[in-house]
């Protein structure tokens, strides 16, 4: 076997996209265009013969912390030190940096075993779309009209390195939608919506309270058909944020630890009713 590895170009990004579809991770039908956003050179294949064998993210952001994501090899080809060589590959890209990931159960093991440790659980939470509140409330309001570097500050409370490029593709990504909560003259919630290979996913869901928190995941789902899937990615040491998805009768599907190599940044979790991205975090 004949092994390369090379970085993926943006038009062939629907092939890892694809391969997460095969694993069951339900990806975004356009996260593709966004995930290269936040780093171009982050995305990388094995391949032999011209077959991709597989693949893994490594996304830098900025000088000091990078995220893990998208770590697939093909079924036929597993055992044979594609993960291997390729996981090198990866943190070799991110070297003097923390590096964080979400790994699901069968993987965790192995990233102890390179030095991660954990920093929380995360819970994937699957509803049922609503039908359409009669009378919308009118601190809702779409999350176009919030100044973007409003919008990035508050990012940074949340996340742990400025990710403008890849903000800015996740809220014009295509058929999302975004909505945010101002009160007071300021944004106190945001969230967005978009569509996947099943139903929606909701993330980011950002608020200050609770109550917030739930209006928003009402409005957002709304967004979606009545009836079709809705799925929400959880921290759980927000327990505000288990109790809106029980309160929302939310059924448990998925889960992934956060994980992080080197000292687990510092983000107000108690502000993170739904993750952004298993992918990218």
């Amino acid at each position: 076997m004949n092994l390369t590895h090379r970085t993926l170009r943006r038009d062939e990004m629907p092939v890892v996209i694809e391969m997460a579809a095969r694993e069951g991770w339900n990806p975004g039908l356009h996260d593709g265009d966004a995930f290269h956003s936040a780093d171009p050179q982050g995305f990388l294949v094995a391949e032999s013969a011209g077959r991709v064998l597989g693949c893994i993210s490594a996304v830098s952001y900025g000088a000091a912390f990078g995220f893990i994501g998208l770590f697939i090899v093909a079924p036929d080809w597993r055992g044979q030190g594609i993960g291997r060589s390729l996981w090198d590959a990866g943190m070799a890209r991110l070297s003097g940096r923390v590096v964080g990931l979400d790994g699901v159960p069968a993987q965790q093991d192995y990233y102890r075993r390179k030095g991660f440790e954990l920093a929380w659980q995360n819970v994937r939470f699957s509803g049922t779309a609503q039908p359409r509140a009669a009378v919308p409330d009118t601190r809702i309001g779409p999350l176009a009209a919030i100044d973007f570097a409003s919008l990035c500050a508050d990012d940074r409370r949340v996340f742990p390195a400025p990710r403008e490029a890849f903000l800015r593709a996740w809220i014009d990504m295509p058929d999302a939608c975004g909505l945010a909560w101002t009160e007071q003259g300021r944004m106190a919630g945001w969230g967005v919506i978009r569509p996947c290979r099943e139903g929606y996913k909701i993330g980011p869901l950002v608020a200050d309270r609770a109550d917030i928190a739930n209006a928003l995941y009402d409005a957002l789902s709304q967004q979606a058909p009545a009836g079709s899937a809705v799925f929400l990615d959880v921290p759980m040491p927000n327990t505000g944020a288990l109790e809106l998805a029980h309160r929302q009768g939310l059924q448990r599907v998925f889960e992934t630890a956060r994980m992080y190599r080197g000292a687990a940044p510092a983000c107000a979790i108690e502000r993170v009713y739904g993750i952004t991205s298993f992918e990218l975090g």
